[in-house]
């Protein structure tokens, strides 16, 4: 997990807190964290491909989930070199011979709150988004207690605040990201799990994560081929309905022992 302290990841500011004492209110100055954000630009082949606002924090990882979600690259083999310029906020990556980036695809900003999305899924890249396999079945009650453990897992959170997090549990690997953006947490999940090697345990595996599910993380949980998703918040119409097409089983509003089944309950014991 990452320090919540990494001097990267937050400014200092000298700022007014409000003080109430009966019928009196005043201001004093107070020394405030506040959560960073920088506009990382990938580039590939030289190219500029894509700007994502995000945390200072695993940039090659997200650079190479961002990669693999959009349906550019399948494998860590499809890159021959990363590399991060921390002056310039930007991941400098090859691709391996034969493999580039569609001249139809064009530069693409990604805001941090996950409200900006491509498409739901992108027609030129439908092949690599399939339906998610029966493979196993998962206990509730181990989602419940995960979801949990989870929720109090959140260092950076506690400490400054801003961020959402996400978690990905599989009992042979588990990988806890936190990112201003929701979107930003899935891609640095897949990132790692790409650059691990362990990607093919995404069908055994859950994803929990802190905020709102909309269409552009459920696209990212299908490409990955992970069977479930559990939210502390809700899912979108237009997740469910992805959710529901593609066989997701998606858990919403999973608090204290509770929540919703949203689809895919066929899975769950």
């Amino acid at each position: 997990m990452v320090n919540a302290m990494d001097e990267r990841l937050y400014g200092a500011f000298t700022v007014k807190e409000i003080i109430c004492d009966g019928d009196k209110v005043e201001l004093r100055d107070v020394e405030k964290d506040v959560i960073g954000e920088i506009s990382l630009k990938i580039y590939i082949n030289g190219t500029e491909y894509a700007s994502l606002l995000c945390l200072n924090q695993l940039t090659e990882e997200l650079a190479l989930g961002f990669l693999y979600n959009e349906g550019v690259i399948d494998t860590f083999r499809d890159v021959e070199s990363i590399t991060y310029n921390e002056r310039l906020f930007a991941v400098l990556i090859d691709l391996a011979v034969g493999r580039s980036v569609d001249k139809c695809e064009s530069l693409r900003s990604v805001t941090s709150g996950c409200g900006k999305c491509f498409t739901y899924i992108n027609p030129l890249k439908h092949d690599k988004f399939l339906i998610v396999p029966d493979q196993i079945e998962f206990s509730l009650r181990k989602i419940l207690q995960t979801m949990m453990n989870f929720e109090q897992r959140s260092e950076l959170y506690k400490a400054i605040g801003g961020v959402h997090s996400v978690l990905f549990h599989h009992d042979e690997f588990i990988v806890f990201n936190e990112d201003i953006g929701r979107h930003n947490c899935f891609d640095k999940i897949t990132g790692v799990l790409i650059r691990s090697d362990t990607m093919n345990l995404a069908g055994e595996g859950m994803l929990f994560v802190s905020g709102r599910v909309s269409s552009e993380i459920i696209t990212k949980v299908i490409r990955m081929g992970v069977p479930i998703l559990v939210s502390r918040s809700t899912p979108t119409a237009a997740a469910v309905n992805l959710a529901r097409e593609y066989n997701v089983t998606l858990l919403g509003y999973v608090r204290s022992n509770s929540g919703y089944v949203y689809s895919g309950e066929n899975r769950l014991v």
